[in-house]
């Protein structure tokens, strides 16, 4: 059996690899490694999921020079943002075991880190081409020192429109720099960077030229638009752990909802999260505290997750193409695994022009979700942090939060904390400040506080203020002068005022209101009015 010892890794990260219980390598290693160890430019097509970070990762490491501050000395470019940081998980514990820095920067995010990991002085540094640029142009970091540089998925950058960015990136780099350069397929854009930045690569082929479509089955069936999120439903019930790409940000985002409703663990990834969503999304699916993943084409390329039973189509394809790539997800390392588009009417020529593409050749027909395989899937229990929340990964922009911890000032509610005469609090714990009143009645419906001057308050958390007020039926606030105030939260300042049905405020001189959220501000001399309605 060949080890990694024999390939020339050091001690030191062998160590590491045998902890986290890898020992002997794959394919793509046994045959890159040596070469890259030797110094010398390597070309090699491989298929996402074959080992390909380590076959580049560990020669990196052995033969990256110390840094100086903002001057890494190895480089590894990536098409996207979660394949950036799949790396950099993948070599940071290496690269600690020989006392080695790994830093990726990528948009999407704040700065502030990313200048201080530079600032530092990281040693490799994985980079998406756009942000690189950018800290480039800031004089935040310099490429003089690379002497190591990786392009992974070369061809994604090529379809992504990436290779005059990453053509001025190398030219960026040490002359004297050695250039590796994995990708899926070897097509013309990425065989001119070959003949332009490689000297005598070294070609290494490893796995089918392409994603192979006779390991998977197929399945095209036509679905009406309105019955697409139910047969979805059915066929995540009784498949398991599953992939289902849409076309669009807005279409994510709504079957996300209505896959919460049939009570299925989902979460969402797609251009528009942040960055710290869309790795908590990664993170929940990938270890098994979500059972599907709903996708915009981000997610078809660049993310390896084991144990992807089925993949939906659920919006058709760009091409052939990208038909591969988002089938490329299940059916990985000799498993099996299926694929099912949904066709409405109005698709079914698309579709047929995906299938000559591809070389497959399906009939359309009614879905038949009682004959799928099923495969049990046992959700793995939530982080502390995610207990007790009814959220879905990724999809913080669309959730609605009430109560909860939080501090307001001026009218806020809620958990919260009130300052200088201004805030009315409601349920929970609650702090009130400057004149503030003391609380009667057995300090009912609530934790309170009172201060200075009293006032009678019953029946919730309440507050009154400046003077005798009688404050009953809610979270109310009464403030300079005799008011009563009932029914909802509600406010009376400076004079005689009288409030009824709803969030109301008076204020300035004898006033009334009454149905819905309105304010009047009157002085003695002029009266001015305004309503709004929310």
């Amino acid at each position: 059996m060949v080890r990694f010892s024999d390939l020339g890794i050091g001690p030191d990260l062998v160590t590491v690899l045998e902890r986290q219980g890898i020992i002997e390598p794959f394919e793509v290693q046994m045959e890159s490694i040596p070469d890259s160890m030797e110094g010398r430019d390597v070309c090699c097509r491989a298929p996402t999921g074959s080992g390909k970070t380590l076959a580049f990762g560990l020669p990196l490491l052995e033969r990256t020079k110390r840094a100086k501050s903002k001057r890494p000395t190895s480089l590894i470019l990536t098409p996207t943002r979660e394949l950036a940081e799949q790396i950099r998980t993948v070599l940071t514990p290496l690269a600690r075991a020989i006392d080695m820095n790994v830093l990726s920067v990528y948009g999407g995010v704040a700065y502030r880190n990313q200048l201080r990991g530079l600032e530092d002085g990281a040693e490799i540094l994985v980079a998406c081409p756009g942000r690189l640029l950018d800290l480039i142009d800031r004089r935040a970091v310099s490429l003089n020192d690379v002497s190591i540089i990786v392009l992974d998925e070369a061809d994604r950058m090529a379809d992504m429109g990436f290779m005059e960015p990453v053509c001025d990136i190398i030219e960026m780099c040490s002359e004297n720099r050695q250039t590796i350069l994995f990708s899926a397929t070897l097509d013309d854009d990425v065989i001119d960077i070959v003949e332009k930045y490689q000297v005598d690569p070294v070609t290494i082929e490893v796995g089918p030229e392409e994603v192979s479509m006779d390991s998977m089955e197929h399945l095209f069936w036509n679905v009406k638009n309105h019955k697409r999120s139910e047969t979805a439903a059915e066929i995540v019930r009784k498949s398991g752990r599953t992939i289902i790409f849409c076309r669009t940000r807005e279409g994510v985002n709504r079957l996300g909802d209505e896959m919460f409703e049939e009570q299925i663990s989902s979460t969402i990834l797609h251009g528009g999260l942040n960055q710290n969503q869309r790795d908590k999304a990664m993170r929940k699916f990938s270890t098994g505290r979500t059972m599907v993943l709903i996708a915009t084409d981000v997610a078809s390329r660049g993310i390896d997750v084991e144990g992807i039973n089925c993949v939906i189509n659920y919006d058709p394809p760009e091409n052939g193409k990208a038909y591969k790539h988002r089938s490329g997800r299940t059916a990985r390392a000799g498993t099996s695994g299926i694929v099912i588009s949904f066709v409405p009417k109005s698709k079914q020529r698309a579709y047929t022009r995906i299938q000559n593409s591809v070389g497959i050749k399906c009939r359309y027909v009614l879905p038949q979700v009682e004959t799928l395989v099923e495969h049990e899937f046992e959700l793995v229990p939530p982080e502390r942090e995610e207990r007790g929340s009814k959220r879905r990964g990724g999809n913080n922009d669309r959730r609605r939060s009430s109560g909860g911890n939080r501090r307001g000032n001026d009218r806020s509610s809620g958990n919260r904390r009130g300052n200088d005469r201004s805030s009315g609090n409601s349920g929970g714990n609650r702090r009130g400040n400057d004149r503030s009143s003391g609380n009667s009645g057995g300090n009912s419906g609530g934790n309170r506080r009172g201060n200075d001057r009293s006032s009678g308050n019953s029946g919730g958390n309440r507050r009154g203020n400046d003077g005798p007020s009688r404050n009953s039926g809610g979270n109310r606030r009464g403030n300079d002068g005799p008011s009563r105030n009932s029914g909802g939260n509600r406010r009376g300042n400076d004079g005689p005022s009288r409030n009824s049905g709803g969030n109301r405020r008076g204020n300035d001189g004898p006033s009334r209101n009454s149905g819905g959220n309105r304010q009047k501000t009157n002085n003695s001399s002029s009266r001015k009015k305004s309503e709004f309605r929310s």
